[in-house]
């Protein structure tokens, strides 16, 4: 394999052909590019996410001041731009006059399969990849049963499975595991699981007595299921990676919302990095410090009860400042607004939430709509439903850096480096 020739957007293939048999569901997606260009792919009757819609399956580059826009008059920004790459450990990363890179010779040993819980995401993540989807069958029996079954031979291969487990958790995850078993059963080479938003990923150690260690459980199932290595992004804790008893490479989301916050040039001296709570504190410690070292505020928190939290104090100053609030996931709402809210009544100018996993549980569109954010920017890893877009939403892609990181798993080379 020659690994330092970095992969290919093969701009002249049909997506047609990458079709996952999802029923009556069209792919149609919206990609992103590390090179600061923006990739859309489509295919008849467009997508929320496509600037225009496409009457041939395809993928396309823009240029870069080119922006998709979704139905809420939103931009939708590419993931990534190539200057936040370390362009020294990507030696041949530089695009080519025409555009286009050649496909890598050994890509036909690669496989990507996509699950029914985020097919548009692994769509964006075969063509950044310049590949097509898999062919694979998913079906519900009358009585619920999933069925599963690979309509093309990986044996001997390579195979990712691109499926998170976000709600419906229970129907996602198990529809996981017999997708692992089906490419087992195959004779698949090596199986990744790459879960963008893993489930149950809360449920990670014991505050009460009698209580499940949920994290641990999926991390066993997974494990026992067949899977040979785990990807996943901005994990809830990073100890949950423990759980696992296969290699597990975790990815993070805040690179592509650090360019973006980047590209609308507030002045570092009117920046505040906001943690919501005590617990996300080295969270927001790291985010700030790549954020032209952002002064970090925190919230200090009592939390009544599940998806229930009130705020009670304010540590740091935040007033006349640009408060950004990071969390890694919105589940209700509940904590980031109450914590917007008294950032409010601090003085604090703006507030922005950003968040990796936009889980998005009612009724938290009400509250994020409410009127307290300038924005909300979240990533694609979970799929947000078209009924809950409202205009200060904003979401960004994270399809290149999962690309990116399969291509350096299949070619063994590091994938802490893209964070460096």
């Amino acid at each position: 394999m020659a690994v330092a020739s970095m992969r290919a957007l093969h701009l002249g293939s049909s997506l047609g052909a990458a079709a996952v048999d999802l029923g009556a569901a069209s792919l149609a997606t919206g990609g992103s590019s590390v090179f600061g260009e923006s990739l859309r792919c489509g295919s008849a009757g467009g997508s929320v996410r496509l600037h225009t819609a496409l009457s041939q399956p395809k993928c396309v580059t823009a240029n870069s001041s080119t922006n998709s826009v979704s139905s809420n008059g939103r931009v939708v920004v590419p993931a990534m731009h190539q200057d936040n790459w370390n362009n020294t450990s990507f030696g041949s990363r530089s695009l080519p006059e025409l555009g286009v890179r050649d496909l890598r010779n050994d890509s036909s040993r690669l496989k990507i399969f996509s699950g029914t819980a985020n097919p548009q995401l692994s769509q964006e993540i075969a063509c950044y990849m310049g590949l097509d989807l898999g062919k694979i069958k998913i079906k519900r029996f009358a009585d619920g049963e999933i069925y599963v079954q690979l309509q093309e031979s990986v044996r001997g291969c390579d195979v990712f499975l691109v499926q998170p487990t976000c709600p419906p958790a229970n129907e996602n995850l198990m529809e996981l595991l017999i997708m692992i078993d089906a490419c087992r059963r195959a004779s698949a080479k090596t199986i990744t699981a790459v879960i963008p938003y893993f489930g149950y990923a809360r449920a990670d150690r014991k505050t009460q007595g009698r209580e499940s260690i949920a994290a641990k459980l999926a991390a066993n199932l997974i494990t026992e299921a067949g899977a040979n290595r785990v990807l996943t992004c901005d994990l809830h804790s990073g100890q949950s990676m423990g759980y696992f008893d296969i290699p597990v490479d975790h990815v993070y989301g805040q690179p592509v919302i650090l360019d973006y916050l980047a590209s609308k040039m507030i002045s570092s001296d009117d920046l505040v990095v906001v943690s919501p709570d005590v617990g996300g504190v080295a969270r927001a410690r790291a985010f700030a410090k790549k954020l032209s070292d952002a002064p970090l505020a925190i919230v200090d928190k009592r939390r009544q009860g599940h998806n229930i939290s009130e705020v009670m104090n304010l540590i740091g100053d935040v007033k006349g400042k640009v408060a950004i609030m990071v969390d890694d996931m919105i589940d209700t709402a509940g904590t980031i607004t109450n914590s917007a809210a008294l950032l409010h009544a601090e003085g604090a100018r703006e507030v922005y939430a950003c968040c990796t996993h936009a889980v998005f549980s009612p009724p938290a569109i009400e509250r994020l709509s409410g009127g307290l954010f300038q924005e909300v920017i979240i990533t694609n890893t979970i799929p947000v439903k078209e009924q809950n877009y409202f205009p200060q939403l904003t979401v960004l892609s994270v399809a290149n850096l999962l690309g990116e990181t399969i291509w350096r798993v299949h070619d063994d080379c590091s994938v802490s480096s893209i964070f460096r």
